[in-house]
């Protein structure tokens, strides 16, 4: 049976939260200490028994800690990383949540060095509109994938570990390569995110703002749920995985366009055959995520 004594995490929202939940209800882990930026939050965390206790000293609660997870924003995650490589970390094995690999993992290989076998890097794809502590739940991960992108320096024992601590949460593993993780999630996760975001915009600046959410029913609102989803989070993600964002973003651009043009052509053989062929690409891959327990 999976087992740890010791589980730091930083950052107790909804993910990082969560797991510390997951974990508890499967009698996994002894102790989970929690580390954040807020007295308040972290005071939530406790009264809720997401955590334990926790510390507003991360470099004396690395020592100790089988693992470390690092459930930050992207953006302070160098930092972040740079305060726990302060500490003696050399026998924690040291994780994260981030749907970014790529920068993290060279972050990590820049502060903890090329000899340092315990860093994985972590992405369980699962999620709410909701944030914070006190959206988090038990069941968050039950059936959802998380991906795992070790590098060439990633020991076996730090593989196995983040491993069970996510099969124990209820999540399938699986391992990819960071590069080919942040050129995917680029298309599948963090295009919807902005194009859900910059829907919202556009009707909130439209001449008939008011009139027009008046009017909207619940597709605009399915659409547009993700649009609720933290706005640091997904800035800071954007920048973070800019380059391969931007590829995905020119690209829905151009078939956008090609959509105007049939619409303004009254091209109505194009239009069929590109409406056609979304609604039964979407149906017959939503069958598949369904069938493998994935749904939100």
């Amino acid at each position: 049976m999976f087992q740890l004594n010791k589980l730091l995490i930083i950052g107790v929202g909804l993910i990082g939260g969560s797991l510390a939940l997951a974990l508890r209800k499967a009698g996994a882990v002894r102790e989970i200490v929690g580390a954040g930026r807020t007295l308040e939050s972290l005071e939530k965390a406790v009264e809720l028994g997401v955590i334990d206790r926790f510390t507003r000293n991360i470099t004396e609660e690395v020592p100790g800690s089988d693992v470390v997870v690092v459930a930050t924003p992207v953006l302070s995650f160098d930092a972040t990383i740079q305060t726990i490589a302060q500490s003696n970390y050399h026998d924690s094995i040291v994780t994260d949540v981030a749907s970014v690999k790529k920068q993290i993992a060279e972050s990590a290989e820049r502060h903890f060095g090329t000899d340092y076998s315990g860093f994985i890097g972590a992405h369980p794809i699962a999620g709410a509109e909701h944030s914070g502590v006190s959206a988090a739940f038990a069941d968050l991960f039950h059936g959802k994938r998380t991906i795992l992108t070790p590098t060439d320096r990633t020991g076996d024992e730090a593989v196995e570990t983040v491993r069970n601590m996510w099969i124990t949460a209820g999540s399938v593993v699986s391992d990819m390569d960071v590069n080919l993780h942040d050129d995917l999630v680029a298309a599948s996760s963090h295009l919807p995110h902005l194009v859900a975001f910059g829907l919202v915009h556009y009707i909130a600046n439209h001449q008939s703002s008011r009139e027009c959410f008046d009017l909207a029913a619940s597709g605009f609102y399915d659409f547009t749920r993700i649009a609720s989803s933290d706005a640091t989070m997904w800035h800071d993600i954007s920048m973070t995985n800019s380059e391969a964002i931007a590829r995905e973003l020119e690209g829905y651009i151009n078939e956008l366009s090609a959509i105007l043009r049939s619409v303004t052509n009254r091209d109505g053989a194009t239009l069929e055959k590109i409406l056609t062929t979304a609604k039964s690409t979407r149906d017959r891959n939503l069958a598949l995520w369904q069938d493998s327990g994935s749904q939100n």
